[in-house]
């Protein structure tokens, strides 16, 4: 079965890296998505392709690999990107949910308080304290001491290393149910907050035009963040001794694979602003291709002119 793995998962790799790269690039290009949110929608997709690149190659290669190994230094880094980049994306989210707060809460005040400077500050701010928080956990398991060198996963990530630990791992337990959750869930409840208000302002909504707009604003982005959450939570979340390899691997696989590839989809599908630019591009990259100076589709047209 393994060449069908090897397969399945490459070809689900390269619709999350493709399909992500496909909404940075609209995002960054089309003069109608220079908007706070769709700033905020291409940093998600970048992230999105730095958290499934970080794992996915290295597992394709061990798929049909004999040596299934990888060096200490080489896991330490993965799991510090893993981390950093995995918290990252719950911040995004949060800085999503705000600015669709604003916007549908306050949406004549939106343009004077969400401002590309503000998301540019939001997104540094959340890069230094996810890098600082996963330069800790990274720190924490490079002091303790292994009693072996098989890692039950296909990558470095927390909880399998903290089970080759010879002695409990007291404080790093701690620290995942106090500075982590402070770090990593924070993020989710600021989202609950802001949707609570969302509900609120819905509620006093009279005109169906408007409360059919809100909906569909907001719809995509819940779905995200349930797909994200409902993974980290049952990954993350949980005493050790309820840990799990089988069911583990299958979550860590929906999250690091699955979840990039259908975060674009989703986006895209249910949005028309996105789906116009992506038209936009398709038709600006097909006339650039066939209408340059000595195609045959030019001269073609020169003759009928």
């Amino acid at each position: 079965m393994q060449p069908v793995i090897f397969g399945i998962v490459l070809a689900m790799y390269l619709v999350a890296v493709m399909g992500n790269a496909l909404l940075v690039t609209v995002a960054c290009s089309d003069p109608k998505l220079q908007t706070p949110m769709y700033f905020l929608l291409s940093q998600l997709s970048f992230i999105d392709i730095f958290l499934t690149t970080i794992t996915v190659p290295q597992m394709l290669v061990h798929t049909l690999s004999v040596n299934r190994t990888i060096s200490y230094n080489c896991c330490m880094t993965q799991l510090f990107f893993f981390m950093a980049v995995g918290s990252m994306e719950g911040h995004l989210l949060a800085a999503m949910a705000y600015d669709r707060c604003v916007a549908i809460c306050d949406p004549l005040r939106y343009s004077a308080i969400v401002s590309h400077r503000l998301c540019l500050r939001i997104t540094l701010t959340s890069w230094t304290i996810v890098s600082l928080n996963s330069l800790l956990y990274s720190v924490l398991v490079t002091h303790l001491t292994f009693c072996g060198n098989q890692v039950t996963h296909f990558f470095c990530d927390i909880t399998p290393l903290l089970q080759l630990s010879c002695t409990r791992p007291v404080v790093n337990e701690m620290l995942i149910f106090t500075e982590g959750v402070a770090v990593v869930v924070s993020p989710f409840f600021f989202i609950l907050g802001s949707y609570a208000r969302i509900g609120i302002a819905i509620a006093h909504m009279r005109s169906v035009v408007a409360l059919r707009k809100a909906l569909s604003t907001c719809s995509s982005h819940i779905l995200v963040v349930l797909l994200l959450y409902g993974s980290v939570i049952r990954m993350y979340l949980r005493p050790s001794s309820s840990y799990d390899l089988d069911q583990d691997r299958q979550v860590a696989i929906f999250y690091t694979v699955v979840t990039p590839m259908l975060n674009p989809l989703i986006y895209s599908l249910r949005n028309q602003e996105v789906q116009g630019a992506l038209q936009r591009l398709f038709r600006k990259h097909w006339i650039s291709r066939n209408f340059q100076p000595g195609s045959q589709a030019n001269r073609e047209w020169q003759h009928i002119s």
